[in-house]
């Protein structure tokens, strides 16, 4: 029985409880805002499902500015993987600020599609599981100037503005399976108001 204060194992059993999307194997998008912890659970689903493949959308989008575009790259992974076959893209050089190999992703029982844009309406109807992973702002971008570095400061901050219009237009957490608070201090849970508590 999965534990309903794990996220990784309310969302794998959730996963598990619904049928196949991705051909013969499911897809868990982990979507929201970057610093939320999106990563943190990936890693915890691979922890618990080693059969699983990764991918991170930090290898596909082309640059800061690179969100509006990010459709094109999910479409050559997931459709193919969808209809059985291999899916493919291309993975972004931050470093050198161009594309560099392109990445053959095999089918397998369980792909976790970690990133900004996971959740996106286009492929909605591939998903498994949509989980909608959030924290407050302020943490985020002292989580990601940590990683990055403080002079990274200016795109992260322009990267929260274009990432926030995404999630408006898309309604990304309005449409979440669950809601993981990144911080930790709650559990996750189904969209909508919590819980009556018990009545003094």
């Amino acid at each position: 029985m999965a534990s309903p204060s794990d996220p990784s194992a309310v969302v794998l059993a959730l996963a598990e409880s619904r049928p196949p999307t991705l051909g013969a194997g499911r897809l868990v998008c982990v979507d929201g805002p970057a610093g939320s912890g999106k990563t943190t659970l990936a890693a915890a689903l691979l922890a618990a499902r080693p059969d699983a493949r990764v991918v991170h959308l930090d290898d596909l989008y082309d640059g800061w500015d690179g969100l509006p575009r990010i459709t094109d790259q999910l479409d050559s992974l997931l459709r193919p993987l969808a209809a059985g076959g291999p899916g493919r893209y291309r993975r972004y050089d931050w470093v050198a600020g161009a594309y560099a190999e392109t990445v053959v992703v095999e089918p397998s029982p369980l792909l976790v599609l970690e990133g900004v844009a996971s959740g996106s309406r286009a492929h909605a109807d591939l998903a498994t599981v949509l989980v909608w992973v959030s924290a407050p702002a302020d943490l985020r971008l002292a989580r990601g100037l940590e990683r990055d570095g403080a002079e990274l400061a200016g795109p992260w901050r322009r990267w929260m503005a274009d990432e926030a219009a995404l999630f408006l237009r898309e309604g990304t957490e309005a449409r979440a399976d669950v809601l993981v608070d990144g911080t930790g201090v709650r559990p996750p849970r189904a969209p909508g108001p919590p819980a009556p508590g018990p009545t003094p």
